[in-house]
């Protein structure tokens, strides 16, 4: 998959993460509501209930006209012996009990002398919490204030809000719960399909969705299951087909290689007396002869690539000097005066055969179609043993450097190089026996450099094939918990 990979639960956490901020936001936002609505209704109820008593109270204080000293004692001692507190401006500020004299603030005593009834409140953190109402006395420029406690208001509105706090809070975990157990229901399809989707591709190919309902995901689980049964369809028939094509590659190799081996013999003869031959009729011989050789090279390699298909090669694992096995390889192909071997003294354990095989290929590859100096080196990197083959020639054009170690790809389309088209691709399979790695590196007009890379020891037995070169399937535990298919028999290529 394509991007940065998502850890498990994350969407899980996500999806939870969302509900609880939209389910604890549309409850915070409600509660809040709620209360400042109410909060509101009930202090207005109580300025309007304290306003109609008020104007009350100051008809009643007119009895007490006009004010003297005594008539202002006697004013005062009366409201305070009914429970009603209050507060007298008559030149000096009288209120008629010391614990309740609240301050006066400028706006209310301007808007009780403009003759209009004024209220005010005291600061929330105040005890007593207080509600003063206004207003001048008629017939007189006295102003008489009425005092309402409201700790009653502000003790129910206190217990409110700390059950809507409560509320919301029960919310906001009912709906952590609920977006968890939601979330969890609503992935575990996708979960399960992430599961059979890799399942699929470590080879797989029985594994199947549970169908449940008929809701969207049931509609991608049979969508699924058609495009696994589909695949599984496709790659049992390529199975088949490669298989096909190893029996005939190795038939055709065992069928050609009689008839191949006379032929063989004939040419030497023919070639032995070539000079006996008319001059007229060399040319052809020589080109029938150069052609045998090529022939018996093309079914000595079918042989050998219908071996390594066979998948039951077995590694002679031995002491190798590397660097006199590059010696050896040039000195036996006469080869001496074009590829100059650079080494340092290295040794390791792997199969001296197909090593050989792998670098011989490697060299006739740039001796052939390579140019200038041809460089063979070896040395260590680290924990591996790197030879490397280097040449000054042409170099492989950049669409050709994928497919250079398929079978029968060749750079020149005409084909009318001496190679069979098989040589990097046995190469590649030798050196991942070898528990190797193949590589090239190519510049049109720069040269080309191959780079095999070996352990210092060579695996006892041959890796296993990987997936890019083997279209089979494994018995394999089910991660989908669906009962498994007959899966097609596979095989490497």
């Amino acid at each position: 998959m394509a991007g940065r990979a998502v850890p498990p639960g994350r969407l899980r956490r996500r999806l939870t993460i969302a509900f609880v901020l939209v389910a604890g936001v549309s409850a915070g936002l409600l509660a809040g509501g709620s209360w400042l609505l109410l909060r509101q209704a009930r202090l207005d109820a109580s300025l309007h209930q304290a306003a109609a008593d008020a104007r009350y109270q100051l008809l009643l204080a007119g009895q007490f006209l006009p004010l003297t000293d005594q008539r202002r004692t006697e004013l005062l001692t009366s409201f305070e012996g009914s429970g009603r507190h209050v507060v007298l401006v008559d030149g000096a500020v009288r209120p008629s009990h010391p614990a309740y004299a609240p301050t006066l603030d400028a706006p209310l005593r301007a808007t009780v002398a403009a003759g209009e009834l004024g209220y005010q409140r005291s600061a929330p953190a105040t005890r007593p919490r207080l509600l003063v109402v206004g207003g001048r006395i008629p017939g007189s420029t006295a102003e008489l204030y009425v005092l309402t406690v409201e700790d009653d208001i502000a003790a129910d509105l206190a217990q409110l809000r700390t059950a809507l706090l409560a509320g919301w809070v029960l919310v906001v975990l009912l709906a952590a719960g609920v977006g968890h157990l939601l979330a969890r229901r609503t992935l575990e399809p996708v979960g399960r399909a992430s599961r059979a989707a890799k399942a699929l591709t470590e080879g797989l190919l029985a594994t199947r969705l549970p169908v449940r309902g008929r809701d969207e995901f049931s509609v991608w689980a049979e969508s699924f299951n058609e495009m696994a049964a589909a695949l599984e369809s496709k790659i049992a028939a390529l199975s088949a087909a490669q298989e096909r094509e190893r029996r005939f590659t190795a038939d055709v190799a065992h069928e050609l290689r009689t008839p191949v081996t006379a032929l063989v013999a004939a040419a030497s003869l023919l070639r032995e007396h070539l000079d006996q031959l008319p001059g007229d009729a060399r040319p052809a011989a020589r080109l029938l002869v150069g052609d045998v050789v090529r022939l018996r090279r093309l079914v000595e390699d079918l042989m050998e690539i219908s071996r390594l298909d066979a998948g039951q090669e077995r590694l002679a694992v031995g002491e190798v000097d590397a660097p006199a096995l590059l010696h050896a390889i040039v000195a036996a192909r006469g080869w001496s005066a074009r590829v100059r071997v650079d080494t340092t003294p290295v040794r390791l354990r792997t199969d001296p055969r197909r090593l050989e095989r792998v670098l011989a290929n490697l060299i006739t590859n740039a001796v052939e179609h390579g140019g200038g100096e041809i460089r063979t080196t070896v040395g260590r990197a680290g924990s591996l043993i790197v030879f490397e083959v280097t040449d000054q020639g042409p170099g492989i054009p950049p669409e050709h450097l994928s497919r250079l170690f398929d079978r029968f790809h060749q750079v020149d389309p005409a084909r009318s190089g001496p190679g069979s088209g098989l040589g990097l691709a046995i190469a590649r399979e030798h050196a991942h026996l070898l528990g190797g790695a193949l590589s090239v590196r190519s510049e049109p007009g720069a040269g080309t450099r191959f780079r095999l890379a070996l352990p210092a020891d060579a695996p006892a037995q041959p890796p296993p094939v990987d997936a890019g070169r083997s279209v089979g399937t494994a018995a394999r535990p089910n991660p989908t918990g669906t009962p498994p298919r007959q899966r097609p028999a596979g095989g490497g290529r």
